[in-house]
């Protein structure tokens, strides 16, 4: 498997840094967002860069707006930093309608993965509605702080955790704390399709594991 540009390789839960051709134009604020995060937190590049799977140099080059991050490397990015990828947005969090109408929200793919906004902008726990289709990074093993819920709604998920694997059908849930090694892959050719919930604050019973 090809390492992607900027990846550290050798590391769990490298993130893609491919950007759909429709997004790049939605991102304007994100780079000087990016590095004005990091330096609030008085975090230096090669540690992020570190946390986030990436090398320091590819880092520096989403800072300047020299390449565009994918959504699953806005979400690394955002738990880094104790925010939400709206913050990273530049969405206002003023904004906060309880109410997210079908069809007013463009679907966002990234890496194969196709995300419909389930949820308002600056709020911790971010609901996303998820296509999953077959082959599609089955062998990317993410571990972060926080906490993950995921309900599939149609299709059969491959759901790995630690040493185990589980096979979720329709109506099948699973909530675990994130930084249990964890896999998402499609059990079936057709795909599958999941509600899927994650927050930027980590259980207390992951303290006793």
């Amino acid at each position: 498997m090809n390492t992607p540009e900027g990846a550290v390789p050798g590391r769990s839960g490298e993130l893609p840094d491919i950007m759909p051709d429709t997004l790049p134009e939605t991102l304007p604020d994100v780079a000087p967002r990016l590095r004005e995060l990091r330096r609030d937190r008085r975090l230096t590049l090669e540690t992020v860069a570190a946390r986030a799977g990436l090398s320091p140099a590819h880092l520096s080059r989403l800072e300047t707006g020299r390449r565009q991050p994918s959504l699953p490397m806005l979400l690394a990015l955002a738990r880094i930093y104790g925010t939400t990828v709206a913050d990273l947005l530049g969405e206002a969090p003023a904004e906060r309608d309880p109410i997210v109408r079908a069809g007013r929200q463009e679907p966002v793919e990234a890496d194969g993965w196709t995300y419909h906004r389930a949820g308002g902008s600056g709020r911790a726990m971010q609901p996303l509605r998820v296509v999953v289709p077959y082959g599609a990074q089955g062998d990317l093993v993410r571990v972060h702080p926080g906490e993950e819920w995921l309900y599939v709604l149609g299709g059969r998920l491959r759901l790995g955790l630690g040493d185990a694997v589980h096979l979720l059908g329709p109506g099948d849930s699973a909530h675990f704390d994130s930084l249990t090694p964890h896999r998402l892959a499609a059990a079936d050719r057709g795909g599958t399709e999941l509600l899927f919930v994650h927050t930027l604050l980590q259980s207390p019973a992951a303290d006793l594991h």
